[in-house]
């Protein structure tokens, strides 16, 4: 059996989402966040993602123009910033999240995010390519499980390094920053 595809597939999304903006989100949502909610959430996020990427991919334009994608994910990361920077205290803010819907939303975010992101596309050029779905599909969240269980563990170590209060001044203002970019971008194509 030719594991080409399984290896191709584990090089090429390791090295795409490297420092990618859903990485960092996981850092950031890691250090503020159950850890374990986070690393569920985003891995059946990009399990879910990956799987649409090689198998219907093509599609995806068609029934979700990538605007109002787009424009959901930045919404989805202002608020997550406005609402990390204006609680008052870790507990308040990070636990009442949590309680509510810490594994949703990262479910949530990390969809949208990946959505028409790079890393899908290069999932469906490479199940175009090889013709090798299964392959591909585990190759990809092989590395999509390596590098969320990296980032959930640096955003755990940042709590611990680093005061409650920087974290949380930092992480929203990433978060805002992340969702004017993504909007201005967005409005800037119409």
């Amino acid at each position: 059996m030719d594991l080409t595809p399984l290896f191709a597939s584990l090089i090429l999304v390791t090295l795409a989402e490297l420092g990618d903006k859903t990485q960092l989100a996981i850092i950031t949502l890691s250090s503020c966040f159950n850890a374990l909610n986070v690393f569920i959430g985003a891995i059946l996020a990009l399990i879910l993602v990956s799987g649409v990427g090689v198998v219907i991919g093509d599609f995806l334009a068609v029934f979700i123009p990538q605007y109002l994608v787009n424009i959901m994910s930045a919404v989805l990361f202002l608020l997550f910033g406005l609402f990390i920077i204006l609680t008052r205290n870790k507990e308040e803010g990070f636990k009442k999240l949590d309680a509510k819907c810490g594994l949703l939303s990262v479910f949530s975010m990390v969809a949208l995010m990946e959505l028409g992101d790079k890393t899908q596309i290069a999932v469906i050029a490479l199940a175009a390519e090889y013709n090798a779905l299964l392959l591909v599909y585990i190759g990809v969240n092989i590395s999509f499980i390596l590098l969320t269980g990296l980032g959930v563990l640096l955003g755990k170590t940042l709590i611990r390094l680093i005061p409650v209060k920087s974290i949380k001044i930092v992480s929203g203002t990433i978060f805002l920053l992340f969702g004017t970019f993504l909007l201005l971008n967005t409005l800037r194509t119409f």
